[in-house]
């Protein structure tokens, strides 16, 4: 997994990013200024920057002109359209306006890390071997043929590894807002993944919420 900077100067946003990031396996180091982010980028080369605009000493703004080869995602309340197009114009990778939902943010970080290929491409649990960068899975060496939704709940689970996950969410994530089925589909498609994979125990429902891979 991935090494994760994440500048912000209110502690509660920083600490839940940093978080729910830790859950899902990455590492996770912490800056409240600007200038500090920009010696951290010195002393701990990160694979990743998450990083607010409006920072005491030095802006967000000013902290990207430092970063060399490091992506970065702007985390900011500034809502403008020229602000965004700033963030983008220095080379930023993306711009998520605040507030915004944890697994938005999770789902773009790994958007991001595959780009830059800082995430774990393959991923092997109970003798079940899931190449995202292939889309295939096997089972103790056999191929387990997935439909495409199958695949992508099973990536969506495995990204957000012990996050439960509301059914309506995996709905949004995986089948898209205008989906026109219900939560049943969520069900349905699990089961076939538990019985695919033998992963009963690792695909756990969580009562009255959703479904969390356990990792």
């Amino acid at each position: 997994m991935a090494t994760v900077l994440i500048v912000e100067d209110e502690l509660s946003i920083n600490k839940l990013i940093s978080k729910n990031l830790t859950l899902i396996g990455h590492t996770c180091l912490s800056a409240y200024d600007g200038v500090s982010a920009v010696n951290m980028l010195t002393e701990t080369p990160p694979d990743l920057i998450i990083l607010d605009v409006m920072l005491p000493g030095l802006s967000g703004f000013d902290v990207i002109r430092r970063v060399d080869g490091i992506p970065v995602i702007f985390v900011s309340a500034r809502v403008g359209l020229e602000d965004r197009l700033r963030g983008l114009d220095l080379g930023a990778e993306d711009y998520i306006v605040k507030p915004f939902e944890m697994q938005e943010l999770l789902a773009r970080v790994n958007v991001v890390l595959r780009r830059f290929k800082k995430n774990t491409d393959v991923l092997t649990v109970d003798g079940v071997t899931v190449d995202f960068g292939s889309r295939t899975v096997h089972r103790s060496g056999v191929p387990i043929e997935l439909t495409s939704k199958e695949f992508a709940l099973l990536e969506t689970l495995i990204q957000n590894r012990n996050i439960a996950l509301s059914r309506d969410k995996l709905l949004d994530l995986v089948w898209s807002y205008d989906y026109a089925g219900d939560t049943r589909t969520v069900d349905v498609h699990v089961q076939q993944l538990r019985k695919k994979l033998g992963w009963k125990d690792r695909i756990c429902t969580v009562y009255k919420v959703g479904y969390r891979f356990d990792l």
